[in-house]
């Protein structure tokens, strides 16, 4: 990733509006010229993201979703800026709204109806084609101008060969319900028989494709914590 040194920082951010804050500082900017700064701060002293930076990851994760046809923010670069002890990424936001901000405006009945259906189908979507997002909630699903949900802040995401297994679309469903307001958007029933009956979807245990598939899950616990960075998932 390019440096930038603090002046270079100052001069990118002159202007900028504060999308997103915590305690910590910003952590989303909107520059001048309609561009979106995403800042990544490190955690823990001792962690994987000093050797496979979040900033990285949401670089690489672009490539992917872009390979596979999912509607994400154009993604410019990643960025180190030591003097503020952050990582960046820049890049043009994905027009639209997320859905927690459409079902916070309140929506009518047949509207909710068919998003929570469009919802549904599009979980069945990353699934299938080995997308496994832990942050999948409504607040990171954008329903675009054209009808079509993307993705956005997808840095937390691992990206297999192949079709999620059914107990790993269990495991998302489950982190996907963490929000009660919203259990009712997904239709678990559908998104399991989806898979179930998804035959390249390595579903048997002594299957070959099933043991390749667990080799792969390691391999990608192995890349998050900075210990391997073979490129050997289909990321670009």
């Amino acid at each position: 990733m390019h440096t930038l040194n603090h002046e270079e920082f100052l001069a990118l951010r002159a202007g900028a509006e504060v999308i997103e804050s915590d305690h910590h500082g910003e952590k989303v900017l909107r520059l001048t010229d309609g561009r979106f700064l995403k800042l990544f701060r490190r955690k823990r002293l001792i962690s994987s993201a000093a050797l496979y930076p979040y900033a990285q990851r949401f670089v690489d994760n672009a490539r992917a979703l872009a390979l596979r046809e999912i509607p994400i923010p154009d993604v410019l670069e990643g960025r180190r800026i030591p003097s503020i002890k952050r990582d960046a990424v820049l890049y043009w936001p994905l027009e639209g709204n997320s859905l927690r901000e459409l079902a916070q405006r309140g929506l009518d009945p047949e509207t909710e109806k068919r998003l929570k259906r469009l919802f549904t189908d599009f979980v069945i979507q990353l699934h299938s084609v080995g997308i496994f997002f832990r942050s999948l909630h409504l607040g990171n699903v954008i329903l675009t101008p054209g009808g079509k949900l993307g993705l956005i802040d997808f840095s937390n995401m691992c990206i297999y060969s192949r079709p999620l297994p059914t107990f790993m679309c269990h495991r998302n469903i489950r982190q996907m319900q963490k929000e009660p307001s919203e259990r009712d958007w997904v239709d678990s029933e559908a998104i399991i028989e989806s898979s179930l009956n998804n035959p390249a979807a390595p579903n048997s245990p002594g299957s070959l494709a099933y043991q390749s598939f667990l080799l792969e899950l390691v391999l990608q616990r192995l890349q998050e914590a900075g210990i391997f960075r073979g490129r050997y998932l289909p990321r670009a």
